[in-house]
């Protein structure tokens, strides 16, 4: 069974997160996503513990659905064409901050249990450690090292997989506060874990350039902070539908089970280039290095981004790849493409009405964005939409990279590119090669 899943997600526990993120909002927009599996998100909070009891029943092996009375309150809002069951998986992220090797670790984990009545042992063995009710991520500190077997003494059925590993701020391989390697963090514990978490502002070409990553699954999740931001990136699947199918598909990577990602295109991420945002400095690796890691406006050191710390690890060439790779899919949200096409926010009135509009038409967002047919996609909403969805297809768009917290700008109809032949029958494609360096510099970067 083909299956989409979102693995990294918050609740309205969590700071900083929409007041929306609650069940009821997830299972709808999940279906307007496209996504059959979503994590629960923050497991470690005991007040989402109580709402998972409240309204989530067992469904298939490891996996909750929505309670029939709560789902059927809100179908009506899930335009039918998107109509399609969803699972919950419960699995959420906390913060590790903690010394080791004379510095400080600020690292992100993804931890998963198969059973509510694991989720409420793990909170139990958390909450000796530190404050786990102030926050849906909680900060504790906590090795990593440390929270793996913790995860795995709870019950043998759970799971950890590193997130966004190469954020500069709280991440594993992160420039700012991370390790060199897997190892390094997780010590004899390396060989549970299976699975990493790329980010927004990487994908996978990038991760194939390091060697030492070459064992691990390579997973994508939007790590939304609020139902809209679901599915933004996420991972694909043709299992079971169950627990324990899942994550074996993620450890063995075998590519009948493991179909691959639904990527950002990296430099839409806000820590893919070097800079410092207050001074509107953005820079590639190499002026970085020659101003020394220092902004000229200010004096201060530069936010290093993830090129920049991919560079530093990198024993491969950009192009090159492991022998094992899977396929991946560069997209762009929906309504952001909307936005271009139409001339307004892609927050706007305009742009909610047409959405909308398309989903009742066509079906959900990622099946517009991977495989409606062009042709159809015209009928629907327009050539100059059909055309810049066949750009973002082909790769064909132009970006101002993010950098230091900004998240970057993409354009799918810049105008530098062919025009699109809504009749040559152009269906998404994984790319399995380095992407061209596709982005024009913006004025910051010229400086």
């Amino acid at each position: 069974m083909k299956l989409v899943a979102d693995l990294h997600i918050h609740s309205h526990f969590s700071r900083a997160t929409s007041k929306d993120l609650t069940f009821e909002h997830l299972h709808k927009w999940a279906q307007i996503k496209g996504v059959q599996v979503v994590a629960t998100g923050d497991i470690a909070h005991p007040g989402w513990l109580q709402e998972m009891h409240a309204k989530l029943e067992a469904a298939e092996d490891g996996l909750f659905r929505l309670k029939e009375e709560l789902a059927s309150a809100i179908r009506e809002q899930t335009p039918a064409a998107c109509r399609t069951p969803v699972r919950f998986l419960l699995g959420g992220e906390i913060s590790n901050i903690y010394k080791r090797g004379g510095k400080t670790r600020k690292i992100h984990n993804i931890v998963f249990a198969p059973s509510l009545d694991a989720v409420e042992r793990l909170q139990t063995r958390l909450e000796r450690i530190g404050n786990i009710r102030a926050d849906g991520r909680p900060i504790l500190g906590l090795d990593s090292r440390d929270l793996l077997e913790i995860v795995l003494e709870v019950d043998d059925r759970c799971h950890l997989i590193p997130a966004h590993i190469w954020t500069p701020w709280f991440a594993m391989l992160g420039s700012m506060s991370g390790f060199d390697s897997v190892e390094e963090c997780f010590a004899d514990l390396t060989p549970h874990i299976f699975a990493l978490e790329t980010g927004l502002s990487s994908d996978p070409p990038m991760n194939w350039r390091v060697s030492n990553l070459d064992r691990y699954t390579l997973v994508s999740n939007s790590d939304a902070h609020s139902p809209q931001k679901l599915a933004r990136e996420a991972t694909l699947f043709d299992t079971e539908l169950a627990y324990d199918a899942l994550f074996a598909a993620l450890r063995t990577g075998d590519p009948e089970r493991f179909l691959g990602t639904v990527e950002f295109f990296p430099e839409e991420g806000k820590y893919h280039l070097d800079g410092h945002r207050k001074c509107g400095v953005c820079w590639e690796p190499t002026t970085t290095l020659a101003h020394n890691g220092i902004c000229p406006q200010c004096g201060k050191v530069v936010t290093v981004g993830v090129m920049h710390r991919v560079e530093v690890l990198a024993d491969r060439a950009p192009g090159e790849k492991p022998a094992r790779t899977h396929p991946y899919y560069s997209l762009v949200p929906l309504p952001e493409v909307l936005s271009e096409v139409h001339g307004v926010g892609a927050s706007s009135r305009a742009v909610d009405q047409e959405y909308y509009k398309l989903l009742h038409r066509l079906g959900s967002e990622l099946y517009i964005l991977r495989h409606a047919p062009l042709q159809e996609i015209a009928a629907a909403g327009g050539m100059r939409l059909a055309e810049g969805i066949g750009r973002m297809r082909a790769g064909q768009v132009d970006m101002a990279p993010g950098y230091d917290g900004e998240y970057g700008v993409v354009h799918v109809l810049g105008g530098s590119t062919p025009q699109i032949d809504l009749f040559a029958g152009l269906i998404p494609s994984p790319r399995t090669v380095a992407p061209p360096n596709r982005y024009r510099k913006s004025s910051s970067q010229r400086r």
